[in-house]
């Protein structure tokens, strides 16, 4: 099995909170990142895809490829845009670095997913400290 990765950048920003809870109930629970006014992040995402060679291109998958998909999929869609509000696919979604990663996958798997190969993981780094890794259900 071959593994093939592609990195990626974005920043976006977003506020952690329950609508459920009262704004000082957030901020126990999520600290400063319930800022009613939110917060960003220069995040990196890994991409990677898991698989055999294709024959025929001589990849597991198209680096250029898979970037351009990525890309389309979602880095365009969240680039300097506001997680909470600007992007449709996270909206009702509590945008914690984990759910980000879930929500992610979901956007690409099917696009990615052939006899070949499939979306292994998607690992995104929110700070220097803090990353989180999907690699879909179990």
């Amino acid at each position: 099995m071959l593994y093939i990765t592609r990195k990626f950048h974005f920043s976006a920003s977003h506020r952690v909170y329950n609508p459920k809870l009262s704004d000082e109930e957030n901020f126990k629970t999520y600290g400063k990142c319930s800022n009613p006014n939110g917060h960003g992040h220069n995040y990196e995402m890994d991409v990677t895809v898991e698989g055999e060679i294709d024959p025929e291109l001589g990849y597991v998958m198209d680096l250029t490829q898979l970037k351009l998909l990525v890309e389309k999929e979602i880095i365009d869609k969240v680039d300097h845009k506001n997680l909470n509000m600007d992007v449709d696919f996270m909206k009702g979604v509590l945008p914690s670095t984990e759910n980000i990663a879930v929500t992610f996958w979901n956007q690409v798997e099917s696009k990615i997913n052939t006899p070949l190969r499939k979306l292994h993981s998607i690992r995104i780094r929110e700070t220097i400290n803090n990353s989180v890794e999907y690699r879909g259900k179990i």
